[in-house]
């Protein structure tokens, strides 16, 4: 029970911190709610589909095919949320003027929305399949019944999904006038640490060369396996033995996005 558990709750864990942060990083949009839920029952039911094809999938591509399916999902989570960044640097302060004003919704707002919905839908997707599929391998292995695995689940599910839901709560304390900032802050980590893992999904198909594996050493502080390690993954794409490629990924889509922020910021302040 308790090794499902703990499965459960890293895996809710790193959805979780994702769907807080996207869904704090949205407030003051109005309608924000249904496309949050619709993102989390898509990607719930697409989990479950990707956990039934598993053997397909990694059958592709010369037996490269989950590792591709990951790094895929993760590109197109990085590039919402570089235009969710982009988005928010011109209309930020319209939001942040309105938020108090229930049903009011920024010009384009909705547009801004879809993108909150496949973001949320491929985290869930992702961490969903995985759990799914860590979950199937416990029930073959023998090792656990099935009352207790899913006694196991639900208390990780619970214990997930509250932790998701006090870094939301928090977020939504700091003053009006830091808050997009500071959300903004946190999403552009979000697409940076995607960015790295997609880079480490890449080489592992080897699709991409490392250049230095590993280019250091943490886990005699922090390993991958810990929950204290699932978090930081889930923040900052944390990897205790990344390559030098993944770090490179991770600087570029960094630089890429702050740069796309500062353009659409003078272009909307010349245009205004």
């Amino acid at each position: 029970m308790f090794g499902t558990a703990l499965i459960v709750f890293r895996e809710v864990l790193e959805a979780a911190l994702i769907v807080g942060i996207v869904g704090a990083a949205t407030r003051g949009i109005a309608g924000r709610g249904r496309f949050i839920a619709a993102g989390l029952a898509l990607g719930i039911v697409g989990s479950l589909v990707v956990a039934g094809a598993a053997e397909a999938i990694s059958k592709l591509a010369e037996g490269m095919g989950q590792e591709l399916f990951n790094a895929s999902i993760l590109g197109i989570a990085v590039v919402m949320l570089a235009w969710h960044n982009i988005w928010m640097s011109t209309h930020g302060r319209e939001l942040a003027a309105n938020a108090k004003k229930m049903g009011k919704e920024v010009m384009t707002g909705a547009r801004a929305m879809s993108v909150v919905l496949v973001v949320i839908a491929v985290a869930v997707l992702r961490e969903g399949s995985e759990t799914v599929l860590f979950l199937y391998g416990v029930s073959i292995s023998g090792d656990a019944s099935v009352a207790s695995m899913l006694t196991g689940g639900l208390i990780g599910l619970a214990g997930g999904a509250a932790l998701g839901w006090v870094v939301f709560a928090g977020l939504l304390r700091i003053p009006l006038k830091y808050f997009f900032d500071a959300t903004s802050f946190l999403v552009l980590l979000l697409a940076a640490g995607m960015a790295s893992q997609a880079a480490r999904f890449l080489i592992q198909a080897n699709m991409l060369p490392s250049l230095a594996t590993p280019l250091w050493d943490t886990s005699a502080v922090v390993s991958n396996s810990s929950v204290v390690g699932k978090a930081l993954q889930g923040l900052v794409g944390y990897d205790a033995t990344p390559a030098g490629m993944q770090i490179a990924f991770f600087v570029v889509v960094m630089v890429a996005i702050v740069a796309g922020m500062t353009w659409a910021k003078r272009r909307n302040e010349n245009l205004t």
